[in-house]
């Protein structure tokens, strides 16, 4: 079975630097370290690369890649996920969610 990319694109009502970063911090508090991360990371949108290619429509990425299907499928149910997203959905305009199969 593939490892799993799973990219989370956030872009907030509020686009400021304090509320990526706090969306950033809360990243970094609720969602790593779960069973079968193979890889976390978490960011702002890079301001400076604006050519015509690039998507800047979202303020904070997120990817996680997981062992397999079943981890990530676990860490959506995970309550620290979930306390994830009761702590910080209002704080959304909207949310795009690539999860893809690694070669």
């Amino acid at each position: 079975m593939p490892q799993l990319s799973h990219a989370v694109y956030f872009t907030l009502k509020k686009r400021t630097p304090e509320a990526a970063a706090k969306l950033v911090a809360s990243c970094q508090q609720h969602l790593t370290g779960h069973p079968g991360t193979v890889y976390f990371s978490v960011g702002t949108c890079a301001a400076e690369y604006d050519r015509e290619v690039n998507d800047r429509d979202y303020d904070v990425a997120l990817t996680i890649v997981f062992e397999s299907h079943a981890a990530h499928d676990a860490y959506q149910t995970a309550p620290r996920h979930e306390q994830f997203i009761a702590e910080n959905a209002t704080d959304w305009a909207k949310v795009r969610v690539f999860d893809a199969n690694l070669a």
